[in-house]
C-alpha cells in the first residue's frame, strides 16, 4: 500500500477534477482542492477546501503547504482565460514542498503546460485525454423529451475515454514513481460511431432513440442557437468533421497505469441512465 499523501487539485468541481478527488480518497490519499469561492464548492466528505486564484498566483502560497502534488488545469479566472501564471505557479509549489505535477491539456498550446514541461524540479506528467464519454450529456434533454438525437458526421469515429479513467490516471502519476517526464494520451477500449453511442444509451435506458443526422449547415445553425460562439463552432467542425488520428486510435495508457481496463462507453452509460430516462419519469427522479 502507498503512503498517505496530500494532493492538491485544482479544477476540482470540473469534470475531471472531481474524477481526481475521488480516486485520490478511493486510493486512501488527502485531498485538498482550490476554488475561487469556497462557499459555493460542492465536494465529498474529508476534501479540504481552500481560496485561491490561479490567475493571482502569490494567493496560493498557503495551500501548497504540507502538499506533495498537484494537479493542475491551464485555464482560469471567471472567464477561463489560458493561464500565463505557470512559473511562478510552480516556484511556490516547489517551496511548499510538492514533488510530482500532472497538468491536463487543454487541446492546444498553454504558456502553463509549456512551463510544466519546462521545470526540471518536479516530476511532471501532461495528461492528454481524447473526446469525453460525459460530453453525450448534451443530447440528455432531446432524449428525453422525444427519443431522438440530432447529430451531424454520425459516421465518425472516436475513442472516447470515460472520465473517471482519467482520474485514475491522474492520481496514480501524483502518488507513484516512474511518470515523471511523461506524455500521456488517454483513450477509451473501443472505437465508437455516433450511432454505436445513441444504441449503448438506449440499451441503458430500456428505451429506443432515433438518430437524426444534421447536415453541416444545421449542425452550425443548432450550435448558435445553443449560444456558442464562432470559434466554438470552428472548433467543433473541426473536431468532428475531421477527427484527428489521436482522437481515433485506442491505446492502452489506462491499463498500464492504472492496472485495470479502461472502461466501456456502456459502462458510462449504465452509470448515466437516469439523465436519459424518458420525460416522466425524469420528473419523478427530479421531484
Amino acid at each position: 500500500m502507498t503512503q498517505t499523501q496530500k494532493i492538491l487539485v485544482t479544477g476540482a468541481t470540473g469534470t475531471v477534477g472531481r474524477q481526481v478527488v475521488a480516486e485520490l480518497l478511493a486510493r486512501g490519499h488527502a485531498v485538498r482542492a482550490l476554488t475561487r469561492d469556497a462557499a459555493r464548492a460542492v465536494l465529498p466528505d474529508g476534501v479540504e477546501i481552500v481560496e485561491g486564484d490561479l490567475t493571482e498566483p502569490d494567493s496560493l502560497a498557503p495551500a501548497f503547504e504540507g502538499v506533495t502534488g498537484l494537479h493542475l488545469i491551464t485555464f482560469g479566472g471567471p472567464y477561463f482565460a489560458p493561464l500565463e501564471t505557470g512559473p511562478r505557479i510552480l516556484e511556490l509549489a516547489r517551496a511548499g514542498g510538492v514533488r510530482r505535477v500532472t497538468v491536463l491539456h487543454g487541446g492546444g498550446p498553454s504558456l502553463l503546460e509549456d512551463a510544466v514541461r519546462a521545470d526540471d524540479g518536479v516530476d511532471w506528467t501532461v495528461l492528454i485525454p481524447v473526446e469525453f464519454m460525459a460530453n453525450a450529456l448534451e443530447w440528455a434533454a432531446s432524449i428525453t423529451a422525444s427519443d431522438e438525437v440530432h447529430a451531424p458526421f454520425v459516421s465518425r469515429l472516436s475513442a472516447m475515454v470515460h472520465e473517471g479513467d482519467i482520474g485514475a490516471v491522474a492520481a496514480v502519476a501524483l502518488t507513484e514513481e516512474g511518470h515523471g517526464g511523461r506524455e500521456y494520451v488517454i483513450t477509451g477500449p473501443e472505437l465508437l460511431t455516433v450511432a454505436d453511442k445513441v444504441a449503448a444509451i438506449a440499451g441503458a435506458r430500456g428505451r429506443e432513440i432515433s438518430l437524426v443526422e444534421l447536415t453541416e449547415e444545421q449542425a452550425v445553425a443548432q450550435w448558435r442557437a445553443a449560444g456558442h460562439t464562432e470559434e466554438v463552432i470552428d472548433f467543433l467542425l473541426e473536431a468532428y468533421g475531421n477527427t484527428p488520428e489521436v482522437g481515433r486510435t485506442v491505446v492502452d495508457t489506462v491499463e498500464k497505469v492504472t492496472g485495470r481496463p479502461a472502461r466501456t462507453f456502456a459502462q458510462w452509460a449504465a452509470e448515466h441512465a437516469d439523465a436519459f430516462a424518458p420525460a416522466a419519469r425524469a420528473e419523478q427522479l427530479t421531484a
